[in-house]
């Protein structure tokens, strides 16, 4: 028989793909500012990286350990290898914490709103969710957070930069959060977006090792530009990451991922051009909302979330989506999610919006 808590789940529609959305709308061009992908691609280390591989060597597993990537990432954060865990995608890593940590009727606290996977796993494991609302700023409200806490709490997601809000706090307000927490508490740091902020100081991985109930998730996803390879890795301490592991499929990764990550992560140069990029996109952005008056939160990763005045967010998205452009919806009633694209892109939209606003 079936889980109880699997009946209810509502099945995760992915977006059509660009070719079938182009040929259902009849468009030319279409670009996607929907999924936070890197618009700007990634390394061209990996192709190089991926043509020295021998295909006369499909028949064997790929190194379950991804022992290359793992001595990279350790040397370069300051941490043992045995701490690091992959996942094909950070989708594995999130089902796998909740699989070890959670039992029916735990419950979980949850930032609202945020990235909806965190939910959805603790529904399987039959988890309750307690969600707790952003503050006026938009950012995870931490002393709110602590105010929920009690005795049957196991675990604590933090989205920083939080998804869809883009908001960012800082690693000392993560500190004092986790100092007041009782150990068996175990709190999720997701720095999916960490790369954005441009400060090389704002991960909390150094803090795992002072909290054993601390765990760090990072992806190749997005800064990286490797949405396709799938490579995720969370950062803990024991006992956990023993558990984990014991927990994790093997040969997880493929060798055709575990060698394109392990290219773009040395390509340190490519990712600071990435991230200044963005960064300075995301100024114009800002420049322009506050210019056509559209309220939007404070953002330090690759997308900004904005409000549309009179209930027009459904009619700018048809609109935007009708010149070619597709933007995110439905994640708040009257917001939009941009993500950062390509200069010439980001104006395109821009002007479009000014023209949608004047109408």
């Amino acid at each position: 028989m079936v889980k109880e808590t699997v009946k209810h789940l509502n099945p995760y529609v992915p977006e059509m793909t660009l070719a079938e959305l182009k040929k259902q709308r009849g468009l030319d061009k279409l670009v996607r500012l929907s999924a936070n992908e890197n618009a700007f691609g990634t390394s061209p280390d990996v192709a190089k990286a991926l043509d020295k591989w021998h295909y006369a060597d499909s028949n064997l597993y790929p190194d379950s350990n991804a022992e290359e990537l793992r001595s990279s990432i350790a040397t370069r954060f300051n941490i043992s290898p045995d701490n690091l865990i992959f996942g094909n995608g950070l989708d594995e890593i999130i089902e796998l914490l909740s699989r070890v940590i959670l039992q029916p009727g735990d419950e979980v606290l949850d930032p609202a709103p945020t990235f909806s996977e965190y939910q959805l796993h603790a529904q399987i494991e039959g988890a309750k969710i307690r969600t707790v609302d952003l503050d006026e700023s938009g950012r995870i409200n931490l002393s709110a957070m602590k105010r929920e806490v009690d005795e049957k709490t196991r675990m604590v997601w933090i989205c920083n930069p939080n998804n869809p809000t883009g908001t960012f706090i800082s690693p000392q307000a993560i500190q004092s959060f986790l100092a007041d927490l009782p150990a068996e508490v175990t709190v999720i740091v997701d720095e999916a977006y960490i790369d954005f902020t441009g400060d090389k100081h704002a991960s909390v991985i150094q803090l795992t090792k002072q909290y054993a109930n601390l765990v760090v998730l990072r992806t190749f996803s997005k800064a990286y530009g490797l949405a396709n390879f799938r490579v995720g890795f969370a950062v803990c301490g024991s006992p956990l990451i023993d558990y984990l592991q014991a927990a994790r499929l093997p040969y997880n990764l493929s060798t055709f991922a575990e060698i394109a990550a392990t290219a773009s992560f040395k390509d340190t140069d490519f990712v600071d051009q990435v991230v200044e990029t963005v960064i300075a996109e995301r100024k114009k952005w800002e420049h322009f909302l506050m210019k056509a008056g559209l309220p939007f939160y404070d953002s330090a990763a690759n997308f900004i979330f904005f409000q549309v005045k009179n209930g027009d967010s459904k009619e700018l998205h048809e609109y935007l989506l009708s010149n070619g452009y597709l933007l995110r919806d439905g994640l708040r009633d009257g917001w939009l999610r941009v993500t950062i694209g390509k200069p010439e892109d980001n104006q395109a939209v821009q002007e479009l919006i000014t023209k949608f606003l004047t109408n």
